[in-house]
């Protein structure tokens, strides 16, 4: 397993890229309401990524993936791709982001609530939020990825959630997805010892029912078998001297850019 490690000049790259990144679900929220369609949300972020950030949106005929963002509703766990169905009040939505700057690669996800979403539907999202926020909190040099995956397993599981295992965090950089992978759950001090200039992802999907998903037919969208709801938030993460820095951070989050 070959884990690049970052040159402070890539990193400036990735600042940027994650930046962009950050800034196209900042934009699109306000967008997010009943009645829109995915497509809809797809062609504003492909428009805003492409002719205001100047930028590449690295999904879009990624592997013959047809569209620009991922946009997983509901018993969606992943990868769903964008369609004509409009959105419903108290549906739930995962935006997936990812933007090519100069080269460089920024990733990231949230959850997004169409109206008003039920109470419990609005609960999976916040704690899939605490499992990322724990996982984050825990990257510093000498950790090891096993930390960030058992702490997130807890996390969930202590509240009655299962964790998706067939989908995980990864390596990234020049390279869409790199090596290592970043599993969702796992033992502490096991897995590869984290170091400074490492750049990966980490994005917990969270199942409200039991952790096994299904690959639909179009061979990218999985869901969850039960047909439960699954939530899921992601950042692009770098290992610094002492800590962690979000590289993907908005205005809305709780956590801090740089480890305290």
């Amino acid at each position: 397993m070959t884990v690049t490690i970052k040159t402070p000049a890539e990193i400036e790259k990735m600042r940027v890229a994650g930046r962009l990144a950050a800034e196209v679900l900042e934009m699109i929220g306000e967008h997010v309401k009943p009645g829109v369609t995915t497509e809809e949300l797809d062609r504003i972020c492909h428009d805003y990524i492409v002719n205001v950030q100047q930028a590449i949106p690295a999904p879009l005929n990624y592997k013959g993936f047809p569209k620009s963002i991922c946009t997983s509703v509901n018993h969606v766990v992943c990868h769903g791709i964008p369609n004509e169905k409009p959105l419903k009040e108290g549906d739930i939505v995962n935006i997936d982001v990812t933007v090519i700057k100069d080269g460089y690669h920024g990733d990231t996800s949230k959850m997004f609530l169409v109206g008003k979403a039920p109470e419990w539907a609005d609960k999976l999202c916040r704690v899939t939020q605490e499992c990322m926020y724990k996982g984050i909190q825990l990257v510093k040099p000498g950790a090891r990825l096993g930390d960030i995956g058992e702490v997130i397993q807890k996390h969930a599981e202590k509240l009655g959630y299962s964790v998706v295992r067939e989908y995980c965090g990864h390596g990234i950089g020049a390279v869409f997805h790199e090596e290592p992978q970043v599993l969702h759950y796992g033992r502490a001090g096991t897995g590869l010892e984290l170091k400074e200039g490492m750049t990966f992802t980490i994005e917990p999907m969270i199942n409200q029912g039991r952790p096994e998903t299904r690959l639909l037919g179009d061979g990218w969208t999985a869901i969850t078998k039960d047909r439960k709801l699954s939530a899921q938030w992601e950042h692009t993460v770098l290992v610094t001297a002492d800590g962690y820095e979000i590289l993907t951070l908005r205005s809305d989050d709780t956590l801090p850019r740089v480890s305290p």
